[in-house]
């Protein structure tokens, strides 16, 4: 089976960045005995590409353009102004990291927060919803949905499902950016969000018993805010 036919099968809209760089920026940020500070280093580096990547799915228009030697054709991304046509949704805490990435990129892009945290006890991990704030318009926006890890899935499932029901974001103008993901959460969003393109730097082998990534890096968020 194709890199492409496997991927089709955990989810219909999965992008995988093709970048050559990520194994070796992988090795680094997987690495127990990586720093903190080496990791949120090496981190950033792998956000760049993958946002670079996730704006690329937002729709786009073919034009042509004069360099100083003649026309090339190109593509430009047809969202007006990304400060009232986009809004970057962290799903805190480690989605920050991620918004953050994206706001160098664009600071005029407006940023929306949703709290979500699992339960621990629970033997699904069943995610929760605490809070979100989103600025005005959201119906009318793309959003790109951040969170670095995505395992079973619950947690972006409520993120987009709040997106949906309590903003009125359609699902098809949502494009989720995480660095890693497991298959279960890629099935998982494939039977509820078919249409919610998906963008991540790897996919995983799978979930161990406590739902945690495998290999995976640790918890994401407490290697990058030492923590």
């Amino acid at each position: 089976m194709s890199n492409a036919e496997a991927s089709d099968r955990m989810h219909p809209n999965l992008i995988v960045c093709p970048n050559k760089a990520l194994k070796g920026l992988f090795t680094k940020i997987r690495d127990k005995d990586t720093s903190s500070a080496d990791f949120a280093c090496t981190s950033k580096r792998i956000m760049t590409l993958l946002v670079e990547e996730s704006l690329a799915e937002l729709p786009t228009t073919n034009i042509t353009v004069h360099t100083p030697c003649g026309p090339c054709e190109g593509v430009r991304c047809t969202l007006t102004d990304f400060a009232t046509d986009l809004c970057a949704v962290s799903i805190v805490r480690s989605g920050d990291a991620l918004v953050d990435t994206v706001r160098s990129i664009d600071p005029s892009i407006p940023v929306g927060k949703i709290l979500i945290q699992r339960d621990e006890d629970d033997p699904g991990k069943k995610a929760k919803l605490y809070y979100s704030k989103m600025p005005p318009g959201m119906a009318q926006r793309h959003v790109l949905l951040c969170d670095p890890m995505l395992a079973t899935g619950g947690s972006a499932k409520l993120a987009i499902r709040t997106l949906v029901d309590k903003y009125q974001v359609k699902t098809s103008q949502i494009v989720f950016a995480n660095v890693i993901c497991a298959p279960e959460g890629l099935e998982a969003l494939a039977e509820e969000f078919p249409d919610v393109k998906i963008v991540t730097a790897c996919v995983d082998s799978h979930l161990n018993e406590a739902k945690y990534i495998v290999p995976g890096l640790g918890d994401y968020g407490d290697r990058f805010y030492n923590t």
